[in-house]
């Protein structure tokens, strides 16, 4: 593939040494669990992962788990190293399959695996697709210990990444810490039109809300009184968390299997969610991707930047943090939103049908773009 941008990505091939995996598989065997407890034994009280679950989930990690295979499935996308160079001189190392779009935490490109094949089918429009592992994610390198990265550096990274590929007018679409990111792109870069992201909090003129915006924001205040503790513990003391998630397998396995199970409409397969922990172990990520939290505990990006872009709001019922769409129309020129029926806070993962409409859906509502010179991220 010819790239006619500055940058000029090299093939990359992910390949996790033997060693890697079989240390792993040591830490799952020889790491304790916790004991039963009242807690453990009552998932459903919202008291965290289930004892039960977790013994399970580690017994399958040992005897029935093939990363090879994920690895593979990976890989039979095109995959892409290419070194971004911050304005302050710092190199990142980022990989980017064909597909773009942006994750989050604790997501990966791995969530973009069904939506890629939908998006490469649509005839009009149809996309170049660039899907990076964000700064400190998966195989691209996280910020050095003397840089202090924002969200707002990781934003201008992307945009340094897809411009410098050579796309112009391209499209940004993110979930999570992603859709920070891309309220960030939209506001600032100038070569970028905004696809959907979400939002916090109430801006200062709100419009009337109907019954459905009522429930959806009384859902979201309930999940930041009861499910936002990891938040809170990953943007005030990420050095701490990382330490914790760094030292076994097991406990990252439960930061995130919760997170996981807590937070979709329909359950991943336990296949999926093992490849989702696996992944962050063998590129050792855990650490280097909770930084964001500490920028956003910072109100980087601060609340209701203005974006002057076309925007697109995709609605899922079980988004944990789900608000009115007229609240995003606030300092936002909103021009599409779709309210769906099921879907969670991995959208990609759990209906990339749905997302992938909608994403098609929106495009096709703004102006011609230059042929072959868009990108969905």
């Amino acid at each position: 593939m010819a790239f006619k941008g500055p940058l000029q990505p090299q093939p990359f091939t992910i390949e996790t040494p033997e060693q890697v995996l079989d240390d792993m598989k040591t830490l799952i065997r020889l790491g304790r669990l916790a004991p039963i407890t009242y807690e453990g034994t009552y998932p459903e009280a919202g008291l965290g992962i289930s004892d039960e679950w977790t013994k399970n989930a580690r017994e399958t990690w040992l005897s029935n788990f093939d990363w090879r295979a994920h690895e593979k499935r990976i890989n039979a996308s095109p995959n892409w190293k290419v070194d971004v160079t911050d304005d302050d001189g710092t190199i990142y190392h980022a990989n980017a399959v064909p597909l773009v779009l942006l994750h989050g935490w604790p997501g990966s490109i791995m969530e973009f695996l069904d939506i890629i094949p939908i998006l490469q089918q649509s005839k009009y429009p149809s996309f170049h697709i660039i899907a990076p592992s964000l700064p400190g994610y998966g195989w691209t390198s996280g910020p050095p210990p003397h840089v202090n990265l924002t969200v707002s550096g990781m934003a201008r990274i992307v945009d340094k990444l897809v411009t410098g590929l050579g796309f112009r007018d391209y499209v940004v679409q993110g979930g999570d810490i992603g859709s920070h990111v891309a309220r960030i792109i939209g506001s600032r870069a100038q070569n970028c039109r905004v696809n959907m992201f979400v939002t916090r909090g109430e801006p200062p003129t709100k419009p009337p809300l109907s019954p459905a915006d009522q429930e959806r924001v009384r859902k979201t205040q309930e999940f930041m009184k009861t499910g936002y503790g990891y938040g809170i513990q990953q943007g005030t003391r990420p050095s701490t968390v990382g330490q914790v998630l760094s030292s076994n397998p097991i406990a990252l396995l439960a930061w995130i299997g919760e997170k996981v199970l807590a937070w979709t409409d329909s359950t991943p397969t336990l296949d999926t969610i093992l490849a989702m922990v696996t992944l962050y172990w063998v590129t050792s990520s855990a650490s280097t991707s909770l930084y964001p939290y500490r920028a956003l505990a910072a109100d980087d990006p601060p609340p209701y930047i203005p974006i002057n872009k076309p925007l697109g709001y995709s609605i899922f019922p079980k988004e944990i943090l789900s608000f009115p769409a007229g609240w995003l129309a606030y300092n936002t020129k909103l021009v599409f939103v779709r309210e769906h029926q099921k879907g969670g806070h991995f959208a990609a993962l759990e209906c990339p049908n749905e997302l992938a409409q909608d994403i098609i859906a929106f495009v096709s509502t703004l102006p011609k773009f230059e042929k072959s010179a868009y990108a969905a991220l």
